[in-house]
């Protein structure tokens, strides 16, 4: 039985609050359709590009959330020379609502920084950095109980993730066999949130170079999945969370969203 478009939203935001979110953040309900208030289908991806609008339409989902917001500058203006711009536009048309919850659901309790932790099971975590009163923050910190090799973290790494490679930078003690005891990570581009924090490790999605290159002379190795490997996987758990939370509503990863970089 559909639920109301209200009552999807609350469990969205009682999984991920908004107030989470990063001030230039674009997130919550960015797309709100005027005809459609009860939801029967919801898709879910990471990030809503014209393929994966596609599949939405052909499976005639009444909400999107998509992890990523499809633009995050204000527009100007609308028209069919950006894909994002006939991205909104065909959705708008089609009568779908958008939904964002971006660094709120990376900053979230059993979010999706906090299932890249899970990759470490015999380990301490904690919010970095700079925590808010209510223990919320972007990053991760893991403080590892069993030491670990850099390749044995990039092995560990992969299974969670799925991947069969991911680029690893090492520092010359970690290189010469030296054990990883404690991990900064964020999914995504995680660079300016782990970049000054004391780790053995740094793994996120993707750094500049530059700062690759700092956390090497500071000997903290490095390990990046590309972007969106790191924020992917989650979905799954986002779904199970869901289902619970919306009897009724049938929520559906979507097939066509994909990592466009690959490694070969």
């Amino acid at each position: 039985m559909p639920r109301p478009l209200a009552a999807v939203l609350d469990a969205l935001e009682r999984i991920a609050p908004l107030e989470l979110a990063e001030d230039w953040d674009n997130t919550g309900l960015i797309v709100e359709s005027p005809d459609v208030r009860e939801i029967e289908r919801c898709t879910l991806t990471i990030d809503l590009t014209e393929s994966v609008l596609d599949e939405v339409l052909a499976n005639r989902s009444q909400l999107v959330v998509a992890y990523h917001p499809p633009w995050f500058r204000p527009l100007k203006r609308l028209g069919n020379d950006l894909a994002h711009e006939r991205v909104l536009l065909r959705a708008i048309r089609a009568g779908l609502s958008i939904y964002s919850p971006h660094t709120a659901l990376d900053a979230a309790h059993d979010g999706v920084n906090d299932w890249l932790c899970t990759a470490f099971t015999d380990a301490e975590r904690e919010p970095i950095p700079s925590p808010t009163p209510n223990g919320i923050a972007i990053g991760r910190s893991v403080r590892l109980r069993s030491p670990m090799r850099l390749s044995e973290c990039a092995e560990t790494i992969k299974r969670h993730l799925g991947l069969d490679r991911v680029r690893v930078a090492a520092s010359d003690d970690h290189a010469s066999g030296e054990t990883i005891r404690t991990i900064a990570l964020c999914a995504g581009s995680g660079g300016s949130i782990i970049g000054e924090q004391p780790a053995d490790l740094y793994w996120t999605g993707e750094m500049r170079h530059h700062d690759v290159l700092a956390a090497l002379a500071r000997g903290t190795s490095v390990i990046l999945c590309d972007h969106t490997n790191t924020e992917r996987g989650y979905l799954p758990r986002l779904r199970e969370r869901l289902d619970r939370a919306c009897e009724g509503v049938e929520f559906v990863i979507a097939s066509a969203d994909a990592e466009p970089l690959r490694i070969v």
